[in-house]
């Protein structure tokens, strides 16, 4: 008798005790409406910030600016540095210098076949003959009515057999390396620069289909 009599003692203390708790958690979420006071917060510091905003001002630097410019010399991560100047000259250099660091497989060639239809296409069309989209006649209507848009001069077909020389020299066909990367890398002409849509693995995979082009 009296051992059940203790257990629904320590019974009803646990239950008065949770029942405050709960209470008290209640009470102390509520606000009077008259503060912008959260209560208590657990653990503020995983939440505000220890470093600067890039934008704030910052003691730490004679400048008082968080956001510095990098050290000359220094890379960001992931990027990788092409050592030749958008130049004729360099250009060349690379031609010479500059090859493939990334074996030729199938599925390589496949993303750079993907690569090229998404990218480059567009222009140089489907085959590489430089019959793209953009290259056709077409036109557009509008709330304006219907008008052709501007077409794009045809890039020099990649094709051996049609024997397209580039404008800066030499048969598209025997193209190297390098100069296809530094094309990608800096644009030429009409051509707009990729560096900023394809890393420099994609580049090389797009290389590997163009030289599949260039022996048609």
């Amino acid at each position: 008798m009296i051992e059940n009599m203790l257990v629904m003692n320590k019974k009803n203390l646990l239950v008065t005790v949770c029942a405050a708790l709960s209470l008290t958690a209640v009470v102390s979420s509520c606000g009077d409406k008259t503060t912008r006071s959260t209560g208590w917060e657990f653990s503020r510091n995983m939440y505000d910030p220890i470093a600067f905003n890039p934008d704030q001002p910052n003691e730490n630097f004679k400048n008082k600016q968080t956001a510095q410019t990098p050290p000359k010399g220094t890379d960001p991560i992931g990027f990788t540095r092409f050592e030749y100047a958008n130049t004729l000259e360099d250009y060349e250099r690379a031609g010479r210098e500059v090859t493939n660091p990334f074996e030729l497989t199938q599925a390589r060639l496949e993303k750079g076949q993907a690569l090229f239809t998404t990218y480059c296409a567009v222009c140089h069309g489907p085959e590489g003959k430089g019959d793209g989209s953009i290259t056709k006649d077409r036109e557009i209507t509008d709330s304006r009515g219907t008008r052709k848009l501007e077409n794009f001069p045809n890039p020099p077909s990649y094709h051996k057999t049609d024997a397209a020389n580039s404008s800066r020299g030499g048969m598209m066909a025997d193209l190297t390396d390098g100069k296809i990367y530094h094309t990608i890398y800096y644009g030429h002409n009409s051509m707009g620069s990729h560096a900023s849509q394809l890393s420099p693995e994609e580049r090389w995979e797009v290389v590997m289909y163009v030289h599949e082009l260039q022996k048609k």
